[in-house]
């Protein structure tokens, strides 16, 4: 298990903002761990001036600077209270910090890492406390929780030395309602290193971040043409081939009709291929339509939850009547 420099840690607006609004909607201090990867990240440098030197060494390129060392924080998991993992003095308790890790890598991203945990705490000091300290470094020195290091040159390991505290300012303020500060435990020198939090944002310098990315919809898969009925008009096919057709364009239409309601499936032909850009009205009628469908089953859901309520109370006075209390 090595004891590495981290350059950077990166994390991404989507899990910070996740973090604070977990902070500052609990009724307490809160704590968690964070999950993620580290690796050797090599960047290009390149230029269209020529080199200063006309000598290079054969050990190094001109076009590239030499590797970081980056964390990259993926996903958290973040308790409604502290000492959640370990005791007040800062032992760590090993069966339950299993029983989460175990937990958090099944239901997020297997492959991904336990890099270190974070601490919140309301109007104290942006420094690490003693309990802290302790807990940090308990879990730096467990070598059944070090990972490999991606991209290595060698086969270096590290073990969860990350460390994220957050914290609101001593005096209620309007405008700066929190802080936070990242840090590496080093074990060689039993100390907390001040690190650079880098927050991932969208743009072109990180679209690698997000080249993962595949997106999910409910929606239908629904054909957009309909072939049946423009050969029967055509081609004059036979009738069965038309009641065919018929039955295949009423289930697409009762499906569609499960997100929107009152909007033609033969509209879907205008949304794609080159001219769907001049069929935008078209595309908003079919959000409108999904929009006020989801409404209305919002309202169903109330009306049906109000319901709820009033037979539960009903009970519940039958209950106290049967029971002599009333």
């Amino acid at each position: 298990m090595d004891d590495l420099p981290l350059q950077k840690i990166q994390i991404s607006g989507p899990i910070l903002a996740s973090i604070l609004q977990r902070f500052f909607s609990s009724s307490g201090d809160v704590d968690g761990l964070l999950f993620g990867r580290v690796a050797h990240i090599t960047t290009s440098n390149f230029s269209d001036d020529e080199p200063t030197t006309t000598t290079t060494t054969s050990s190094s390129s001109p076009f590239s600077e030499p590797p970081t060392l980056v964390a990259t924080v993926s996903s958290f998991f973040c308790s409604n209270s502290t000492s959640t993992f370990y005791d007040s003095t800062g032992h760590l308790n090993i069966p339950s910090l299993f029983r989460l890790v175990s937990s958090s890598s099944s239901s997020d991203n297997p492959s991904h890492s336990l890099l270190g945990w974070f601490s919140g705490r309301r109007q104290t000091p942006l420094r690490p406390s003693m309990r802290e300290s302790s807990v940090t470094s308990s879990l730096s020195s467990k070598i059944q929780f070090s990972f490999q290091v991606e991209n290595s040159p060698k086969n270096h390991t590290l073990s969860p030395c990350i460390f994220l505290l957050l914290t609101t300012p001593l005096q209620d303020q309007l405008i700066h309602t929190h802080e936070y500060k990242a840090y590496q435990f080093r074990l060689s020198a039993e100390s907390f290193e001040p690190k650079t939090l880098d927050v991932v944002n969208i743009g072109p310098a990180f679209r690698g971040h997000y080249g993962a990315f595949s997106p999910n919809s409910p929606f239908p898969s629904l054909p957009c043409e309909l072939p049946g009925l423009s050969s029967m008009a055509e081609d004059g096919k036979c009738e069965s081939d038309s009641l065919k057709s018929l039955k295949r364009v009423s289930k697409d239409q009762r499906q569609l009709d499960m997100c929107a309601d009152d909007f033609n499936v033969g509209r879907l032909s205008s949304l794609i291929g080159p001219d769907a850009t001049n069929y935008t009205t078209t595309l908003e009628d079919l959000y409108t339509k999904m929009l006020a469908k989801l409404d209305g089953l919002a309202r169903l859901v109330e009306k049906s939850s109000a319901r709820i309520l009033e037979e539960e109370n009903h009970n519940m006075k039958l209950r106290c009547r049967i029971a002599g209390l009333e």
